[in-house]
């Protein structure tokens, strides 16, 4: 695994905390690497660089990926450097946590512009040179919740359902065109970075620590899987809701799992203070 990683340019987006942070963390710790890590908070970006820096080559830039200038403009500024991304893992993401009637316009807006399209802008704005040079791995975080609706997950569901249905479609036309770029879907369960605290882990899904699904995630890319699926259970959801009528899918997943109360308790991520 670690000679897979070694003198290879990745590309990390949400990289100032959560899975991104991590991701970072451990690949610097394993492999030669050189590391653009992006994230709308440059000050937590600084913060890293400064932990890395020792360990690898850091390019550190705040963009948010809901500004397709900032993106385009910083992508030309790479490529231009000749620090084309081998890989690029697309982290960065938001859960509301409300009932549908509940969000904003803005609310839903912004979930779908982070969670999607964003992946996509990102992906696109490497993409013609990644398929140049006939090699790259395109990283991008879905959520289990892509298989399956939950309560006060509408919106979050449906921007990961779009994750993963464009990140097979990608994948099948890059291999029907023979470029040599991979796409790899990650799709967890809950997990303990704080985007959902407070939320209840379902009957035998339990709530993943960071560690874990990094680990996954580090093994699988390296492997060059088409998904990256944890825990165990989420491997079955799409067989289970094709064999079950759908109101006996629904009491399994309701009443005998938990997953549609999960929610009932979400607090999510604190603001951090500004004083």
């Amino acid at each position: 695994m670690i000679n897979f990683y070694d003198h290879k340019t990745i590309l990390i987006t949400g990289a100032a905390s959560g899975i991104g942070k991590r991701f970072a963390e451990k690949v610097a710790a394993i492999a030669d690497v050189k590391l653009i890590l992006w994230d709308r908070n440059p000050e937590d970006l600084r913060e890293i660089r400064d932990q890395l820096q020792s360990l690898a080559e850091v390019h550190i830039s705040g963009v948010d990926v809901t500004d397709r200038e900032a993106i385009q403009f910083e992508a030309d500024h790479y490529i231009k450097e000749q620090l084309v991304p081998n890989i690029i893992v697309n982290c960065a993401g938001i859960v509301v946590g409300k009932m549908f009637h509940e969000h904003s316009f803005s609310e839903i807006e912004k979930s779908v512009q982070i969670n999607t399209i964003g992946s996509m802008w990102v992906a696109r704005a490497f993409l013609h040179e990644m398929i140049d040079r006939g090699t790259g791995q395109i990283v991008n975080l879905a959520s289990a919740s892509g298989y399956i609706g939950n309560p006060r997950m509408s919106v979050y569901a449906a921007s990961k359902w779009a994750v993963i249905g464009w990140s097979e479609s990608l994948r099948l036309e890059m291999e029907k065109l023979k470029t040599g770029v991979g796409v790899t879907t990650v799709i967890p369960s809950y997990i303990k970075t704080g985007m959902f605290d407070g939320v209840k882990a379902p009957f035998l899904v339990p709530l993943l620590e960071t560690d874990q699904i990094v680990d996954l995630m580090l093994q699988g890319i390296a492997k060059q899987k088409r998904t990256i699926r944890a825990p165990f259970l989420v491997k079955f959801v799409p067989l289970l809701k094709a064999l079950l009528p759908y109101k006996l899918f629904d009491w399994v997943a309701g009443n005998l799992l938990g997953v549609y109360k999960s929610m009932d308790s979400f607090k999510g991520r604190k603001a951090k203070s500004k004083n």
